[in-house]
């Protein structure tokens, strides 16, 4: 079976392991067809030639990069009638511009059609996008939600069609590897992502000021946040004992996973966000660094039984579980390799490319060709 992937994501070599594992199948002929860049705020990433084996990577023309609501690609179309696929993968969610024209080319043509949500919170979206999602609901073939919650969403807004979770990406536990031997060092917390207020990293910062003992914080990543948090060191008391680093890439995250005891994630619901993966946790567990997050939207679901979760905002039950860690090397041992063996069982991207070649096959098995449209 055929399969066009179009997805803007996959411009990061790192996430090209995936496809990679998808073509790995032998009833999987894959064609990803990707823009040659994507605007992120102020910058332009381009386009990584990374994992490349097996399938065909697509470079297509883009309009209005860095619009997550308007982008598409106008050649689409085109490129559905000459590749002639049995399936359209739409990796977008359903209330944008490009997945609405490209669900309606994939119909038009007779191509079985999917698309992809991370949306976890029930929103009325404003014209036209509400036209979109609706027509979307109404004629792809099927749904891969990134988490539970994003699954209960589309059937609440009307979605009747098959749906299954998977997320969007995994890792690659050869990259993300556990040091070769413990580290002699103070007991290190570490936080990586946006430094914006639903992260939670305030939360973190009061926890640690609870700690005793030698402990250093590491905390990675910038946003506007980050003056407030500097201040607040200061007002704890604790800014030697913590460092700070700008954003570092992402093939450099497995290194600053292996310094660390502990990887936490404090995000905090808000009324227009909340988790939706934490896709920081999956890493650190793969390295069999022990995580702890909140009970913010899908963290629970990612971390299981392999670490520790605190209710969103409690700096007090953060820092007992921190102190616990601190104080307790053998807990900090186990849980690293529960975390591991979950990474192993549940997200790599061999696992998560399994589980989509299993769509694939029910659509075109048990699915089938959709009808001629009237005209």
């Amino acid at each position: 079976m055929r399969v066009v992937m179009v997805c803007k994501a996959c411009i990061v070599g790192t996430y090209q392991r995936k496809l990679e594992e998808i073509a790995a199948h032998s009833d999987v002929e894959l064609v990803v067809l990707v823009p040659p860049h994507w605007r992120e705020r102020h910058n332009i990433r381009h386009l990584e030639r990374v994992h490349t084996e097996g399938y065909v990577l697509k470079v297509v023309p883009v309009r209005f990069s860095g619009n997550y609501h308007l982008h598409y690609y106008p050649t689409l179309s085109k490129e559905l009638r000459e590749l002639k696929p049995d399936i359209l993968h739409m990796d977008e969610e359903p209330y944008n511009l490009a997945t609405w024209l490209a669900i309606r080319h994939a119909f038009k043509q007779r191509v079985l059609s999917l698309f992809f949500t991370w949306q976890n919170i029930y929103r009325r979206y404003p014209p036209p996008f509400a036209a979109f999602e609706r027509f979307v609901y109404n004629h792809a073939n099927f749904a891969i939600a990134g988490n539970e919650e994003a699954l209960e969403v589309l059937r609440r807004k009307g979605f009747r069609g098959p749906g299954r979770v998977i997320p969007q990406f995994g890792v690659d536990p050869e990259v993300f590897a556990p040091a070769p031997q413990a580290a002699d060092r103070p007991f290190t917390i570490g936080f990586a992502g946006r430094l914006v207020p639903e992260k939670g990293v305030d939360i973190l910062l009061h926890a640690v000021a609870k700690l005793g003992g030698d402990w250093r914080l590491h905390i990675v990543g910038d946003g506007p946040a980050r003056p407030h948090l500097r201040q607040m060191t200061h007002r704890l008391n604790i800014q030697a004992r913590v460092r700070w680093s700008p954003s570092i890439p992402s093939a450099e995250m497995p290194e600053f996973y292996r310094g660390l005891d502990v990887l936490v994630l404090p995000s905090r619901t808000r009324p227009n966000w909340k988790e939706q993966f934490g896709r920081v946790l999956i890493e650190a567990m793969a390295c069999e660094v022990p995580v702890i997050g909140s009970t913010c939207g899908e963290i629970p679901n990612v971390i299981g039984e392999a670490g520790l979760t605190f209710p969103e905002e409690d700096a007090d039950a953060l820092a007992a579980h921190l102190r616990a860690l601190q104080e307790d090397r053998a807990l900090r041992r186990s849980l690293g390799k529960q975390g591991r063996e979950r990474v192993l069982a549940h997200f790599t991207h061999r696992h998560i490319a399994e589980e989509t070649v299993h769509v694939y096959r029910h659509l075109v098995y048990d699915i089938g060709i959709p009808p001629v449209v009237s005209r």
